[in-house]
């Protein structure tokens, strides 16, 4: 749930990531990696038909992380309608619950896996059971929208040379960019950024629910994954913007059935793509 602005750079980042993290490299860092598997171009279709049928084999506990993300975006644009100055935050916060909340789907599609028929109560025991890696997850997603305030900032400062005194004069200046190029230049720093987030966080995340695996080599076997299925997954990261779109563009309610159903999908790209069994399940 954490990773959907542009899909161009992230087919850059992804078509990069053997070079930026070779396997050799992680032999030198003293990393133990599970293995991980190139997969088809097509396979996110398949995901996603997982995940639509965990979603109704799950529905209650499904539609509650539904539920919860739809309201949140709707709080989200609330504040940017009338305090926009505390927008930074209000996302930066959300990414900060975005891995824990999360964390919930996973569970669910890891119980229907085994024939068993998850509760909220699972859920919840989930969460207490593999918060801490995933807060600190959720800590560096939390860092990195930070950052991302700071360089859009910078980018303000140096392009617009007119006040901004609201939304208004914001959409109209910064998104419109009258008078300057600073959209498409902050959309291409927002992209590259998306990019690095997504090819971290593509499979980490389950990996860390469902074995005693530390953040950095989760972290580092997702961006394995990536390099090592470059076309499907940008093909994944491209359904994710699509999904991510069409919710926002219907208020915020088309989260309740794609946040779900984008989760347990998720839960099931981990499992066809990294081989886990090397590694002990988290207690």
């Amino acid at each position: 749930m954490q990773q959907f602005v542009l899909s161009a750079p992230y087919i850059l980042a992804i078509g990069s990531a053997h070079a930026m993290h070779p396997p050799s490299d992680d032999a030198a860092a003293g990393l133990t990696l599970p293995p991980v598997r190139a997969v088809s171009i097509g396979r996110p279709f398949h995901w996603l038909r997982l995940g639509w049928r965990d979603f109704t084999r799950a529905f209650g506990p499904s539609v509650f992380h539904g539920l919860v993300v739809s309201v949140g975006g709707l709080a989200i644009v609330g504040i940017s309608l009338y305090l926009w100055y505390l927008l930074p935050g209000a996302v930066s916060g959300f990414l900060l619950v975005g891995p824990i909340l999360a964390t919930g789907l996973y569970e669910l599609s890891r119980r229907l896996e085994l024939g068993e028929r998850p509760t909220l109560d699972d859920v919840f025991a989930a969460w207490r059971r593999g918060t801490r890696p995933l807060v600190f997850l959720g800590l560096a997603l939390a860092i990195a929208a930070t950052m991302w305030v700071l360089v859009s900032v910078v980018l303000i400062a140096l392009f617009v040379k007119a006040p901004i005194t609201g939304m208004e004069s914001f959409l109209r200046v910064v998104v419109v960019s009258e008078g300057s190029n600073l959209f498409p230049v902050w959309m291409a720093f927002g992209g590259l950024g998306a990019a690095i987030v997504f090819a971290c966080t593509v499979v980490s995340a389950p990996l860390l629910l469902d074995r005693d695996i530390d953040l950095l080599s989760a972290i580092a076997t997702s961006v394995r994954a990536v390099a090592e299925s470059p076309h499907a997954m940008a093909l994944w990261s491209i359904l994710i913007v699509i999904a991510t779109a069409l919710s926002m563009a219907t208020f915020m309610l088309g989260f309740i059935v794609a946040v779900p159903v984008i989760g347990h999908a998720t839960w099931h790209a981990y499992r066809e793509v990294v081989d886990a069994g090397t590694l002990p399940p988290r207690a």
